[in-house]
């Protein structure tokens, strides 16, 4: 470019010009307006999207896990003190329910015998057959208690019967001595009287008939007395025995009843002989995997309740488990929409705006916990959301799970504002049917943004 003449402004590197030319250079820019407009759109944008709506959530973080407790993995215990013989599966392998895991041999000097049942068996018989035995002698000891009570009963009758024939011998005996004491007393006065009519022959004839009539008495009446004490003495003798009799039957039976609680004992004890060696073999529960062998090798020993092998259950019906606050819990209830992330499985997510959430996986509460955990927390089970898209099935129980219930739908603005001053989510009471509330004394906002006491 040609160098300015001096007719037309003089010279071009002129000092007093080189202030006005840069003023003017700046004045002619328009880069402020650039960044002028970005400032106002952005402003525009931040304010436009402050009235967009956001969807209020409760997160919480937890594990996948399954709904029922027998889709759990189970740590599969030792029964009894044992050392381990075998081992038929390996980590990892697939097992159908009743499929052998281990074998456990017997390390209790008791029951290191292996006819330990044959014997305990024979013991049982043997002393079934002597209670039988004692129930036969009880059986004969009761009929001989019956024939006793039959011969008793008969000599009682024929003793009776012989009481009262000398009652009846007594009373003619006792007549004929009173006729012989007359005879004679009516022939000793008239032997003494003057006109001497009976001679002394007679006189001593008729004494001597008075005194056999008095002996006859008298013996007839021991003879009597005899039979009654008989008659009393049979009762007694005989009582006597029947009451022996019943208390061997009484004491037969006593060894009965103790034989009976001992056949009891012998029964209980092989039925646990029995059902102790069905422990020696650890089977699986149900069709699942093992995961892990708790005890390794063959030879080791292991106590009773002492775990050795970890089954996960094949098809669990999966669950998610999250934990809440205690604050959040009242605005849950089962069946609300939850949203879930499952480590390891890409997913961009907005919690706000469930919609546009990539990865992600729809769930719904089953069941919320009526107490808190040992972390204060609250344990609410997730289960897949029918209506949404189907979990993975590469999702392993354990792994992490990041989730958010889904609550009202507020502005962006108010839930800056809530977030800033630190208040709980509040919930649209129609939409909180069968829960308990939001914040007591909060404020609950409106669909369109606003707020109200």
């Amino acid at each position: 470019m040609s160098a300015p003449s001096k007719k037309a402004g003089g010279n071009a590197f002129d000092p007093a010009t080189l202030p006005l030319r840069s003023s003017r250079l700046l004045y002619e820019s328009q880069s402020y307006r650039v960044v002028a407009r970005w400032v106002v759109g952005l402003f525009v944008a931040i304010v436009l999207a402050a009235f967009l709506p956001w969807q209020q959530n409760v997160q919480g973080t937890g594990v996948l896990s399954a709904l029922s407790p027998s889709d759990r993995p189970q740590t599969l215990p030792s029964r009894i003190d044992g050392r381990i013989e075998r081992w038929f599966v390996a980590e990892g392998q697939f097992v159908a329910r009743g499929t052998p895991i281990v074998q456990i041999s017997e390390i209790k000097d008791e029951y290191m015998d292996p006819e330990v049942v044959t014997r305990t068996r024979e013991e049982l018989a043997a002393k079934s057959s002597a209670v039988q035995d004692k129930r036969r002698k009880a059986a004969a000891l009761a009929e001989q208690i019956e024939a006793l009570e039959d011969v008793l009963e008969l000599k009682l009758e024929q003793a009776r019967n012989k009481v009262v024939q000398l009652n009846a011998v007594v009373a003619q005996v006792t007549l004929e001595d009173s006729i012989a004491t007359d005879q004679f007393a009516r022939r000793d006065s008239l032997y003494r009287s003057p006109l001497g009519l009976v001679s002394l022959n007679d006189l001593q004839s008729s004494r001597m008939r008075a005194q056999s009539a008095s002996a006859a008495l008298v013996q007839r009446r021991n003879e009597l007395l005899n039979a009654e004490i008989e008659l009393r003495s049979l009762e007694a003798e005989y009582r006597e025995k029947i009451e022996k009799a019943r208390s061997d039957r009484s004491g037969t039976l006593a060894e009965v009843g103790e034989g009976e609680a001992e056949i009891a004992k012998l029964r209980n004890k092989v039925s646990s002989l029995e059902v102790r060696q069905s422990y020696y073999r650890i089977e699986a529960p149900q069709d699942g995997y093992v995961v892990k062998a708790m005890r390794q090798g063959v030879g080791e020993l292991v106590k009773a309740g002492e775990p050795i092998v970890t089954v996960q259950p094949a098809t669990p019906r999966q669950a998610v488990e999250l934990y809440v606050r205690a604050m959040d819990v009242p605005l849950l209830r089962a069946g609300r929409k939850v949203r879930l992330t499952f480590d390891g499985w890409p997913a961009l997510q907005f919690s706000g705006w469930p919609s546009v959430a990539v990865g992600t996986f729809g769930g719904e509460v089953a069941v919320i916990d009526q107490v808190a955990s040992t972390n204060g927390q609250f344990r609410v089970l997730v289960v897949p959301d029918p209506d949404d898209e189907p979990w993975p099935a590469q999702l392993r129980a354990g792994s992490g799970v990041y989730g958010w219930a889904m609550l009202d739908t507020v502005r962006v603005w108010f839930e800056i504002w809530r977030q800033l001053n630190g208040f709980p989510p509040s919930i649209d009471p129609s939409a909180a049917e069968g829960s308990t509330g939001g914040y007591a004394g909060g404020m609950t906002p409106a669909k369109g943004g606003g707020s109200k006491k």
